[in-house]
């Protein structure tokens, strides 16, 4: 059984796969303050509540975009299973073909998403990752990463509208009923969601455009996918474990 870790800025998700067959998922706030024992006693009994025998587990595997808690989360493991997990580095083999400037500096989750969708998915392929930033990766028809988009995320963005205008309220990510805004509120939500999904429309279109090719698949993984993609203007495949189908590929090819 392979344990699978993507640590994220705002969650810290985590699966188990026996054979290739996801057997649980489960989620944790990020938190930079907890220690890799106090991490260890969480998965564990998380596990446990999951029916997962421990000491099945043989194989483990990280990504993560939060580098003062990779170390952490390695101890973790350790303290769990007794073994060293795989951190996904660029020195680590994943058969994605990065040509980017400087490939050392694509983020750990944007590789494992491209893997598995590189894996699963017709190509070209564009692949939109909404969680804490907004992000787009580009496949081509050859399955080449040729680059990618990053914006500002749903979070950040209600965070910093409520934060930083004193007259707008902190507020929870709804869908509201139409795109004009007749109040605060709804008018913040509109901005959000709708403006979230406009600004794929237009980026996938844009990307498209440069590619030079008809894109095959589009799809969509984190936290606030499902929400936005049901309001763009193209069929966009929801795919929740992406990252974790990814980096499961990944144990694969270093073992």
């Amino acid at each position: 059984m392979i344990l699978t870790i993507d640590i994220g800025n705002t969650n810290i998700t985590f699966a188990c796969y026996e054979n290739n067959i996801l057997k649980c998922v489960s989620r944790l706030e990020t938190n930079r303050s907890r220690t890799g024992d106090q991490y260890a006693v969480e998965f564990r009994q998380i596990l446990i509540l999951d029916h997962v025998d421990i000491q099945k587990i043989n194989g483990a595997v990280i990504s993560s975009v939060v580098p003062e808690l990779t170390r952490t989360l390695v101890q973790t493991v350790e303290k769990l299973i007794g073994i060293t997990p795989i951190v996904l580095a660029p020195k680590v083999k994943n058969g994605l073909d990065i040509k980017i400037d400087n490939p050392a500096e694509l983020g750990a989750d944007m590789v494992a998403s491209a893997v598995a969708a590189l894996n699963k998915y017709d190509l070209p392929c564009l692949i939109a990752d909404l969680g804490t930033a907004t992000k787009i990766s580009v496949l081509d028809e050859k399955g080449v990463f040729r680059g990618c988009s990053i914006a500002p995320g749903v979070d950040i963005s209600l965070n910093a509208l409520s934060g930083g205008t004193s007259q707008l309220p902190a507020l929870a990510l709804e869908t509201p009923k139409c795109a004009i805004g007749t109040n605060t509120i709804a008018s913040i939500r509109s901005g959000v969601v709708y403006g979230t999904a406009a600004m794929l429309d237009g980026m996938f279109d844009r990307m498209e455009a440069e590619l030079g090719t008809k894109v095959k698949t589009f799809v969509a993984t984190g936290g606030y996918s499902k929400d936005i993609i049901t309001h763009c203007s193209r069929k966009i495949i929801y795919d929740e474990y992406l990252v974790l189908e990814g980096l499961l590929s990944i144990h694969e090819k270093n073992n």
